[in-house]
């Protein structure tokens, strides 16, 4: 009895921190300078009204990618966008609001790292655990197939918003995250200059879009497993 109990709580575990993994995993594998080359690289991409060329652009960008893959807390690594300036110019490249923003963002992206280590854990420690006995591996595959269900689910819904209804869901996603009035800026800031809406919203398909096959994918996986066993 005590075993069936822990069978269930383990597959439920699994079952519920699958979505967080896939998502989280996703995220953290795109903060990666490919994604900015990748995306300055579009023939829509919009130019900077204000005067950036795409080199200069690309290369301030990746400043601000290696900054948030920085282990170090935000406060310590914070210097290297305080120390970079306007090309041509000895002015600071971002304001004090924005590199306010920028310390509120790595908070955010460590804490998505942390989280994510904690749901792999679960993921793949529960299914190693229930892959261990075959007589309990039944329940790994059932913990596959809902925790993909689960994911896709979930992912289908947003995947909806943002197509949809984009600009409310950019606006509610920052109010969430950040105290209110901490992430606008002005078109002319160098934030918005480097990374405008455009950028945001492929971003978002390409997160929802990718988690979402992600989740499919281990629920047919898992489908798949399990009705290879019944």
């Amino acid at each position: 009895m005590q075993n069936s109990t822990m069978v269930t709580i383990v597959r439920w575990l699994v079952t519920l921190a699958m979505p967080i993994f896939l998502g989280f995993t996703t995220i953290v594998l795109i903060i990666r300078p490919a994604y900015p080359r990748y995306e300055y690289g579009k023939a829509n991409f919009p130019p900077d009204p204000y005067g950036f060329t795409p080199e200069q652009r690309l290369s301030l960008a990746l400043v601000a990618v290696d900054y948030l893959r920085r282990p170090e807390p935000a406060e310590e690594v914070i210097f290297m966008l305080e120390d970079q300036r306007l090309p041509g110019t000895d002015q600071p490249l971002y304001n004090e609001r924005e590199i306010k923003h920028m310390i509120d963002v790595k908070h955010l992206t460590d804490a998505i790292r942390r989280i994510d280590w904690v749901a792999a854990i679960l993921v793949v420690g529960g299914l190693a655990f229930l892959f261990w006995r075959p007589e309990t591996r039944v329940a790994g595959y059932r913990a596959m197939l809902q925790g993909g269900i689960l994911t896709t689910a979930i992912l289908l819904g947003i995947a909806l918003f943002i197509l949809v209804g984009w600009n409310l869901f950019f606006v509610q996603f920052h109010e969430l995250l950040f105290p209110p009035g901490t992430w606008t800026f002005a078109y002319s800031d160098s934030l918005i200059r480097l990374f405008p809406e455009k950028f945001w919203f492929d971003l978002g398909v390409i997160l929802s879009v990718g988690t979402l096959l992600e989740g499919v994918i281990t629920a047919v996986l898992g489908y798949v497993l399990w009705k290879r066993v019944m």
